[in-house]
């Protein structure tokens, strides 16, 4: 239930990524893991909508179940710019939810990223992508990659990007029914940590995989089922650490004919991948405002 009257103006997206590949190459001694992963996007995902408040506070107008506002990356992302900018406005921001937590899809890193380019144009405060996407790593690893919006091959923790284009087809994405904590999987003692490291030039499309997935399938048998019913049909694999699964195809029509016959309890959509985030398309359609004062 929402416990003020909702934003009215036109929605930003807060769009889905999935992960190419996932190679985990090594781990930092502060117990970071260190990757190599090629991050794309789609055409669907959350929408945010915002309305700028005089008084400076910052409202979450819609519930999230599970998510107190306090702890919501969607507040905390309106927190760390106002703190950085020294902006005195505030916003209500509200969140219309659509991918599923613990799916490995972004949702809330993506969200976090959405609020920061959002309220930079909103409020005026004209930080611009390179500020943003460093106040965005201080919120989650992924953050960058979203305020960035290119697809990029990424390293370190994941915030070392380089724009990296792929194939834009269309793809099927399942949701198993099940939340998979992050955490859970890259602190398994089972997980491989040690993959080689490549570079660009240097992968071999058969050689790219996702490190995670034994440990995800041991541990949530729901992500291993659909991985294998859904590799009945095209090349599946599992985006992050799970709980979606994707498979890409030429045409919207052929995503379309295999995702009616997903089985139920599990639910699904079909996206098309893209190598430009629809957040920059709606920042583009946005006015520029004057720096905040």
């Amino acid at each position: 239930m929402a416990t003020t009257p909702l934003p009215t103006t036109a929605p930003w997206p807060a769009p889905a990524k999935i992960n190419l590949f996932l190679h985990i190459v090594g781990r930092r001694p502060d117990g970071y893991h260190l990757l190599q992963t090629h991050f794309q996007f789609l055409d669907h995902g959350d929408e945010l909508r915002f309305a700028v408040r005089a008084d400076g506070a910052i409202r979450r107008v819609t519930d999230l179940p599970g998510v107190p506002a306090e702890a919501d990356l969607v507040v905390r992302a309106a927190q760390a710019l106002q703190a950085a900018s020294g902006c005195r406005l505030g916003a209500d921001i509200a969140v219309e939810k659509r991918l599923p937590m613990g799916g490995g899809l972004g949702g809330g890193s993506s969200n976090a990223a959405t609020v920061l380019v959002a309220l930079d144009r909103l409020w005026g405060t004209g930080l611009g992508v390179e500020a943003l996407a460093s106040l965005g790593l201080t919120l989650g690893a992924d953050v960058p990659v979203f305020v960035r919006g290119e697809a990029a091959w990424a390293e370190g923790v994941g915030e070392r990007l380089i724009p990296l284009a792929a194939d834009e087809p269309w793809c099927v994405v399942i949701h198993p029914a099940c939340e998979v904590p992050t955490a859970a999987v890259f602190k398994h003692p089972e997980l491989t940590r040690d993959t080689p490291a490549m570079t660009i030039p240097g992968l071999p499309p058969d050689l790219m995989h996702n490190d995670c997935e034994p440990v995800t399938r041991r541990l949530y048998p729901a992500v291993g089922a659909a991985l294998d019913w859904l590799s009945g049909h095209a090349p599946a694999r599992m985006s992050g650490t799970g709980a979606c699964i994707f498979a890409s195809f030429d045409t919207r029509e052929a995503a379309l004919t295999v995702g009616r016959l997903v089985p139920a309890p599990w639910s699904w959509f079909v996206a098309r991948r893209c190598n430009r985030s629809p957040l920059l398309a709606r920042l583009d359609a946005e006015p520029v405002r004057h720096p905040a004062r």
